[in-house]
């Protein structure tokens, strides 16, 4: 980007020190802490992962701790944040730091950099707050403050765009100050420099630089890729309850929500007398066909279109027949499916 960047550190970390927001995962800079902040923040929002941190944190609350985790409770305590490829990888990194580092997170980005499931901006993340090392963080988020700055329009989505400012913003962090400064940009793009909707420049520190705000344009920038659309997928949900509980399976250990709980389902929208045909075929012996609904859910790539058949049966079939408590606190049910349970205070079905 054809743009000066050097007077940034001057003019965001005094309006950093007066406008951050108080979030858990600021109150210190132990690298665990900011590590498992930047991977639950990933396409999450921040509300949504403050509870989330201090839970998984009060059950796993070392390094060590998850490395030595039940691989159930990892995906118990992320149910219902998404993405669980997350999860597996962060455990996976844990192992790592134990066995090859004692335990002892690593200090050095290019050693954070090849831990499982960590990416250019989380080890930046984590090397700039934790360690103070001058690695930016460049996500989304920085590349729309620096694109209307710039008044740039380049993709931002182009892995060029993203070095290239990461080499830039390297060249001027602040010695002393490389944790404050990459969350001031964080901060900038998370509450003042929007996505969605006019930007607060009359609040930003850098409006007076900021070449879109200057032409008026700050609508037009940043520019994306177009993206594909997403594949559309059928099919019918069994909720199959017996005398046991409801039937609920386990999902392969590879591709979409692996080694998740799921309820049995079929490809395809099934009418009622081919969906109690399919339960059998199953396993089980349909008594009573309670309810119908319909639900969606959107993945990144694909969005699934549900019809959900509620049926009381017999148990059988090759099937764990799971209580409301056992999947309240045992079973990690994505929320594809859990948006099919009933509210607590109403029976099953």
């Amino acid at each position: 980007m054809d743009f000066d960047f050097s007077p940034l550190p001057g003019l965001l970390l005094p309006w950093y020190e007066k406008n951050r927001r108080d979030l858990p995962w600021r109150r210190d800079r132990e690298p665990y802490h900011v590590w498992l902040s930047e991977i639950m923040l990933q396409q999450t929002r921040v509300e949504a992962v403050k509870g989330y941190y201090s839970r998984f944190l009060a059950a796993l609350p070392t390094v060590e701790a998850l490395a030595a985790a039940d691989e159930a409770l990892c995906h118990k305590l992320w149910e219902g944040l998404g993405y669980y490829s997350r999860v597996r990888n962060l455990q996976k990194a844990a192992k790592v730091i134990v066995e090859q580092h004692g335990g002892v997170f690593p200090a050095d980005y290019d050693a954070i950099r090849a831990l499982p499931g960590v990416g250019d901006y989380t080890a930046g993340a984590i090397g700039s707050i934790s360690f103070g090392l001058p690695t930016p963080a460049v996500d989304g988020n920085v590349l729309r403050v620096a694109s209307r700055l710039a008044l740039d329009e380049t993709p931002i989505d182009t892995p060029a765009v993203k070095k290239a400012l990461t080499n830039a913003l390297a060249a001027i962090y602040p010695a002393g100050r490389c944790g404050d400064f990459t969350q001031a940009l964080m901060e900038l793009g998370a509450t003042v420099c929007l996505p969605n909707g006019a930007p607060q420049c009359d609040h930003c520190p850098l409006s007076g630089l900021c070449r879109a705000h200057g032409a008026r344009r700050e609508l037009d920038v940043p520019v994306r890729t177009a993206k594909k659309p997403r594949r559309q997928e059928t099919m019918t949900v069994f909720l199959l309850e017996s005398d046991r509980g409801l039937a609920i399976c386990k999902r392969p250990g590879r591709g979409l929500l692996a080694g998740l709980w799921e309820f049995p389902h079929v490809p395809g929208k099934l009418e009622a007398a081919q969906a109690l045909e399919a339960a059998e075929e199953l396993g089980v012996r349909p008594t009573e066909l309670q309810q119908v609904v319909e639900r969606r859910h959107i993945f990144t790539h694909v969005e699934w279109d549900m019809r959900g058949y509620y049926l009381r049966c017999e148990a059988g079939g090759d099937f764990t027949w799971a209580t409301r408590e056992a999947l309240a606190g045992v079973y990690a049910l994505p929320t594809a499916f859990r948006q099919f349970l009933p509210p607590e205070k109403v029976s099953w079905f």
